[in-house]
């Protein structure tokens, strides 16, 4: 059994405000940064330079999801600045082993992640060299959107594979998680859950971060809080 991972996304943060912003979610086991090129998505967030600054300020591990162009070139700066997880979309490259393999290579770990609309069979049979599946529960790019549903069918997949020892993976979901989503997520056989402004829009984000975990554990056949 393992443990539900709740992954504060910095996107509902106050950018002026990040190193005070990654304590109010100290216990974390993520902390989630949306890089975004306005290119890949059509927004523009922050890039390596914010990252060095937080990696700092934090001692949560960074898990970047990177919503760029080209990840081959880009990606590895980033495992090599530090940070834990290094995420790029598998509709931004022909080779997604390669800029995994690169990744890992650096000292991070790879994720791989997949739009709403993307379906996830074709890449099954790399997922063995990735350490993460991001499942994208909305169009990326802005945050405060409402979950998509239907995206749960490809965690359901992934975990059956996890499940059955074919794969060593942490599935994780990003988009509109909150306390009324989590649990469809969780029973669904997802790890670890990307929370943007069901963490950062609460009185207390930290207390926020524990109540999400809490309920993930009791949906779960597969995660525990013990």
């Amino acid at each position: 059994m393992a443990h539900p991972m709740i992954a504060p996304s910095i996107l509902s943060a106050d950018f002026a405000r990040l190193a005070d912003e990654a304590a109010r979610v100290e216990g974390s086991e993520w902390l989630h940064v949306d890089v975004m090129d306005a290119h890949f998505v059509p927004n523009l967030t922050l890039g390596l330079p914010v990252v060095q600054s937080l990696l700092a300020a934090t001692d949560i591990p960074l898990d970047c999801h990177l919503m760029i162009d080209d990840p081959g070139r880009w990606a590895p700066g980033y495992a090599e600045a530090g940070a834990y997880n290094v995420t790029f979309h598998a509709e931004a490259t022909d080779d997604p082993r390669a800029v995994a393999r690169d990744i890992r290579a650096a000292g991070g770990k790879a994720g791989l992640s997949v739009k709403p609309g993307t379906p996830i069979e074709p890449y099954l049979e790399i997922l063995k060299d990735f350490d993460t599946l991001l499942v994208m529960s909305v169009e990326p790019g802005f945050g405060g959107q409402s979950f998509i549903p239907d995206v749960l069918g490809k965690a359901r997949a992934v975990r059956e594979l996890v499940d059955s020892g074919e794969l060593t993976l942490v599935v994780e979901i990003d988009g509109g998680i909150n306390a009324d989503t989590i649990e469809a997520a969780a029973e669904a056989g997802v790890d670890c859950f990307v929370a943007g402004s069901a963490v950062y829009g609460a009185q207390d984000p930290a207390l926020a971060v524990r109540a999400l975990r809490e309920q993930a554990a009791a949906a779960s056949p597969h995660l525990t809080l013990a």
